[in-house]
Parts: structure tokens; sequence; C-alpha cells
């Protein structure tokens, strides 16, 4: 595909520092590629410890969005870790409020990244994107076109969808907002003024490396905190290198899964394409949303989120 440049993207560092700059590289020249101008590539050369800079650093990368004459169409980080939790007090919430009300931007990126997203949906109302990430998305040797397609099929659009083979048989149709992210992330906000009051939502949560009775604990804090009760439904996304130990005495997810389910009485559904797998939906964060299963297939509806003022739907190459 030859570039225009008809979409800006700029990217943001707010968490871990670029360990793997070879995929980086590789995430850069496929959005090249792809027709994409490529701003802010200077955050992919800092380090402070185990972050990408340091905490002024990383939340100028977030603030300094409401200060620009032009914002790009997407905000784009370049990768999880950890970080995040140690900027949310010096978010500039109003200040992003305002500029991005008169010009919506697509804010993108998911595990770590989940913290920023539910604190700017607590204070400003923004709904951000969970969805792929430079470095671990757009550039491992083999994209995932799954990924691909479905992040520019839906912030080309003011209204997008996904389905999957969810696994239980079931019918079900609720309609609410679409929410959630690393179910880590989730739980360490639980009572903090940066965890949102959502009653009626579809939340939907992944994790990485945490064994399953972690994975457990986890759902119960959700369960026994009320936020689960609040909620249309549970989607259990992907769950990824989640083993038991020896002790467990082979008690794995399944088993964790299980017991919410008995214990959290909601629809719970499992199987969506999300996390730290290949293969991922992107998802807008605060989105109207509509949920229904027929069988087992499951299928989102979403709208009334930021998207790109001018289709932009290339090819993988």
């Amino acid at each position: 595909m030859q570039a225009n440049h008809s979409c800006r993207i700029r990217l943001i560092a707010p968490s871990g520092y670029p360990h793997d700059r070879d995929a980086m590289a590789r995430g850069v020249a496929r959005l090249r590629d792809a027709g994409c101008m490529v701003e802010g590539g200077e955050v992919l050369d800092r380090l402070a410890l185990r972050y990408a800079g340091s905490d002024a650093q990383r939340v100028a990368d977030i603030n300094s969005l409401a200060a620009l004459d032009a914002l790009p169409d997407i905000a784009l980080s370049i990768r999880g870790g950890y970080g995040v939790t140690r900027l949310l007090e010096h978010v500039h919430y109003a200040a992003l409020r305002e500029r991005l009300a008169g010009q919506p931007m697509a804010l993108v990126g998911h595990s770590d990244f989940t913290a920023l997203q539910m604190a700017l949906y607590a204070k400003s109302g923004l709904v951000t994107f969970g969805g792929p990430m430079l470095g671990p998305d757009f550039g491992p040797v083999k994209l995932s076109p799954l990924t691909w397609r479905h992040f520019w099929r839906t912030l080309s659009a003011p209204q997008g969808n996904a389905s999957w083979e969810c696994g239980e048989s079931a019918e079900l149709a609720v309609e609410g907002p679409l929410w959630g992210g690393n179910l880590a992330m989730l739980c360490s906000l639980l009572d903090t003024p940066y965890f949102p009051r959502i009653d009626g939502g579809i939340l939907f949560v992944e994790d990485v490396g945490e064994p399953p009775f972690r994975i457990e604990r986890l759902l119960y804090q959700l369960h026994l905190s009320g936020v689960l009760a609040r909620q249309q439904a549970l989607v259990l996304a992907d769950f990824t290198h989640c083993r038991p130990a020896a002790y467990d005495n082979g008690y794995d997810l399944a088993d964790a899964f299980a017991q919410i389910r008995r214990t959290a009485r909601l629809p719970v559904l499992s199987g969506m394409p999300f996390g730290h797998d290949p293969d991922k939906f992107t998802l807008p964060f605060g989105a109207p949303a509509r949920l229904r299963v027929v069988g087992q297939r499951a299928s989102l509806e979403f709208n009334g989120y930021p998207h790109l003022r001018q289709p932009h739907e290339p090819s993988m190459g």
C-alpha cells in the first residue's frame, strides 16, 4: 500500500521501556507502510529503571495531548508492564476532557494501560480503547490478521462489532456500558477515585502470568466489593500463562471460573479474544454496547466512541 499519511499516530510510553527494540521497529515500519504518519518516536529511546522514562516524562506523554495544536488520530501505547499507577495523581483530567471532547482521538492500549483507562473514564468520562500496542501486537514477526483488521475496522466507523465462540450454551441479550481490561489492574484501583462506578455494565477481564488461585482471588475481590453484582454480564477473555503449581493438586483455571459462576450469580461467558495472546479485539472502554448469545455464539455491538475522521482500512501488506 502506498503511504499517503491519511492517519496520524502518536506514540506514548506510560509504562515499561521498549525491551524488544526489533519489535518496536517492525511496528513503526508496518504502520508507515499502511499509510500512517507515526510521531513521537523519541519515547522509544527513554529508559529509567524498568520504566520508559521518568514519571514526569511519562505523564507528559498523556498531558501534552491536551496542549497540541492538532491532535493525532490515534495515541498508541508502545507496551504495558507497570508504571501507569504512579502517574494517576498527576494526569490533567479536566484539560484532557475539554480538549478531547472538541476533537475526538482514539487512545489505545491494554495490560497496564487499563489503569489509565479507568482513571480517564472515572475523572473525565473519556472513552478509550482496549486494543493492540506498538511492540507486542504490531511488531511481532508474524502479525495477527484478526488484531490488525479488527483494529482498523473498529476505528474507521462510528459503530463496531465482535463475535466469537463462547463455549457456553446460553440465550442472553443485555445492554450496558462496555468496560474492563486487565484484572489485576482493575482490582488495584478498587476504593480509589480512579475506579469508575459503572452500573449495568458488560465487564470483560483478562490477565497474564497469574496462577489460577490468584485469578479466583481477584474475581472474588470484584464479587465481594459489589462490582460484579452491578453488572449485566462478565466476559472472560484471555488468561495467558496462568498455570497451576504442583501444590494446586489439579485445581486450575476451569475450577476458578466455575467457582465464580456458582458464586457471582450473573452470566459469565468465556473465549473472547482479548489480552496477552496475539489475537485481540479493539474494544471501546465506556461505550454503549449490546451483548447477545445464541447457542454458543456471542456477539458484541458498540457505538458512541471516538473514530477516525477519514476511514482508514489498510491491508496487512
